[in-house]
């Protein structure tokens, strides 16, 4: 059967994970939208417990191939018109295919490597893209701090092409939990006015390192709980988007952790 209306239980459940914050805490669910996420939650082996698609979306092999993988795992998929998902989907056209999840297992962060803290961070483009940097630059994981915008916040989503499904993610709900999450690492505050170049960090130690918000930078607590303060020298800007600033931190660390590898002497 067809699904033709937009009051239908399934397309109001999608509607209030992708609009509504609180629904999502509640349900411990979010929504994926668009062939290529869908294919990373398959490859992730991501339950999903139902798919909502509109054939004239999805006329190419790839998607076609996408839908025969779905049923294949006897994923529920459920048809319906193109508008009724661009009446409920985060962007302006929808992909023609949406999944309903819970969230993924929550992962351990591995003691070495680098912690990303994000101190109140606010735009959910922002976060997306750090977290997919975070995942190609083999980040420990990413911490959020209270305040921050939602980890499944569709922009989020969207901007993190998948890395929700491969890297450690997770909010505290206060500082002194951050505090006992960052335990045994050194802890750094990204300022553009720091005291210590990026570079001068030696960043193969167990690190975390503090992001702070776009506008207000970091808070107090953020500051206590810092050992120093670390810069990304610039020329005439006044400072670097949040997420520029990650990337040069998480790939400086890599470059390190990656140097120290090749001197290691082999195995005798």
């Amino acid at each position: 059967m067809v699904i033709t209306s937009s009051s239908n239980a399934r397309v109001k459940l999608i509607r209030a994970l992708l609009q509504e914050r609180r629904s999502r805490e509640e349900a411990q669910q979010w929504c994926l939208e668009g062939v290529r996420l869908l294919e990373e939650a398959l490859d992730a082996h991501l339950p999903l417990q139902f798919v909502l698609y509109a054939p004239a979306r999805l006329t190419n092999p790839r998607a076609a191939a996408l839908l025969t993988r779905l049923r294949a795992q006897q994923v529920v998929c459920e048809e319906t018109h193109t508008q009724v998902l661009d009446a409920i989907s985060g962007t302006t056209t929808s992909p023609g295919i949406m999944a309903v999840a819970s969230w993924p297992q929550v992962r351990p962060f591995p003691a070495a490597g680098l912690l990303l803290v994000l101190d109140a961070l606010s735009d959910p483009g922002n976060l997306g893209t750090i977290l997919r940097t975070a995942l190609a630059a083999g980040c420990a994981g990413v911490l959020l701090a209270p305040g921050s915008v939602d980890i499944y916040n569709p922009k989020v989503v969207r901007a993190a092409m998948g890395a929700h499904l491969y890297l450690p993610v997770r909010s505290v709900e206060t500082w002194a939990d951050m505090a006992a999450a960052v335990t045994g690492r050194q802890v750094w505050l990204a300022d553009a006015h720091g005291d210590t170049l990026y570079d001068a960090v030696d960043w193969r130690l167990p690190t975390a390192l503090i992001i702070g918000n776009e506008g207000a930078g970091a808070s107090a607590d953020a500051r206590r709980l810092a050992v120093g303060t670390v810069t990304i020298p610039i020329a005439q800007a006044e400072s670097l988007n949040a997420a520029v600033a990650a990337a040069v931190f998480c790939f400086e660390s890599a470059r390190q952790r990656r140097q120290s590898d090749h001197r290691r002497p082999p195995p005798g």
